[in-house]
């Protein structure tokens, strides 16, 4: 294989079909160093599963990072912002931060907005079934989770008109290459507007408690001094986030992958019951998030390979999903696969807090929409508008007509 960079590996048009690459790397050079970029891509089923697992392994300290990183971190409220989310946290304050938040995923408590799902998914499908075409992204796989997370959050239903139709997360501020100063500008702007919004809504909420995460989180602010202000609108902003985002993604991904495999789509509307494994089936095949990163926070042997603290690696999630060691015929979509076991929400102690919900969301969301629109069909499957990030793969657009 020839000597490959960050650049290289993600350009839009890998971005627009990242797998045969993905089997080029897993096949030529699994575990592959990139001198450029003081990484380690791992790209194997168990080799992913395992450095996820492995406690050697968390995010980079302030103690790691280089003056200008440093800078960086503290001069732009998007990295600031970020970096005190439990997605960037070591022990024992990812612990902390995740411990206050847990009970509000539980199989029990999502298991509840089963029902709710599928009514607001009904609700989406009436608001736009008589105009016979559209973009499905805009007029129903963006809106459903964001109603989904500001239902479990707590966001006044005066307020969800401007996140249901406002400008969708970018995902690039988590991506392994660098932003532009443009992209930062962005960023920065975003979190500001967001961070103001939740700052706004939890002294609300500290003045009328309700029955909602947000009321729960402020409550824990205030005893002991488990969660500081900024570490309260980071992590609400994160949940909110990547509440929706990635579900959006997923919604998206798995019916371009139906239309584009029409024996599973007619398989699938022949009987639905089978969607629930067909869901797993979609996180397996076309990941919403594509890789996940770690540093190495002392000398170790990780997967076989002597790494030094302060290495970067990087999963690839999307790869080991199509690991033949794991799946036969990993390429193909199957909706009747057995046993099958994505890794496309992590795993370790940042295994995503979200994943039960995601999949009861995708699941109703899905059935409801074949139920509903016998007849949808995609207006260019072949052709389809990727958004240009890396980490978080999903559709910009989703023209359809039925």
């Amino acid at each position: 294989m020839a000597e490959l960079s960050l650049e290289s590996i993600f350009t839009p048009e890998i971005i627009a079909d990242p797998y045969p690459l993905y089997r080029q790397i897993r096949e030529s050079s699994p575990i592959l160093e990139l001198p450029d970029a003081n990484m380690v891509i791992m790209s194997r089923y168990a080799d992913v599963q395992n450095l996820l697992r492995d406690r050697r392994l968390g995010h980079a300290d302030d103690s790691m990072l280089t003056s200008d990183a440093l800078a960086e971190a503290q001069d732009n409220p998007a990295v600031a912002s970020l970096r005190r989310t439990m997605l960037l946290q070591n022990p024992p304050n990812h612990s902390r931060l995740r411990g206050l938040v847990v009970k509000a995923f539980d199989a029990r408590r999502v298991e509840v907005m089963r029902s709710r799902i599928r009514v607001i998914a009904n609700e989406l499908v009436d608001g736009f079934i008589d105009a016979g075409s559209g973009d499905l992204v805009r007029m129903f796989t963006h809106p459903l989770p964001v109603i989904v997370i500001c239902d479990l959050l707590g966001v006044p239903e005066a307020d969800r008109a401007e996140f249901v139709q406002g400008t969708r997360i970018s995902g690039r501020l988590i991506d392994p290459s660098p932003m532009t100063a443009e992209e930062l500008e962005q960023a920065n702007q975003s979190t500001t507007e967001s961070q103001e919004y939740f700052a706004a809504l939890c002294d609300e909420r500290r003045a009328n408690p309700q029955d909602d995460l947000i009321t729960a989180l402020v409550q824990s602010e205030l005893e002991d001094d488990r969660l500081s202000k900024d570490e309260l609108t980071s992590n609400i902003a994160l949940l909110f986030a990547a509440g929706h985002e990635t579900t959006v993604n997923l919604m998206g991904n798995a019916l371009l992958a139906l239309y584009r495999n029409r024996d599973q789509l007619e398989l699938l509307r022949s009987d639905l019951s089978l969607m629930p494994n067909a869901v797993e089936e979609f996180l397996r095949y076309d990941s919403s998030v594509q890789l996940t990163g770690r540093d190495v926070m002392e000398d170790a042997e990780i997967c076989g390979v002597q790494l030094p603290r302060g290495r970067a690696v990087l999963a690839l999630l999307a790869a080991a999903n199509r690991d033949p060691a794991v799946f036969a015929n990993p390429d193909q979509l199957d909706i009747t696969r057995e046993r099958v076991k994505p890794i496309s929400f992590g795993g370790g102690i940042h295994l995503c807090l979200g994943a039960q919900l995601a999949r009861i969301e995708a699941t109703e969301a899905l059935q409801v929409l074949l139920e509903r629109l016998p007849n949808l069909e995609l207006q260019d499957a072949d052709h389809p508008e990727w958004k240009q990030t890396i980490t978080l793969r999903g559709l910009q657009r989703l023209p359809v007509r039925w």
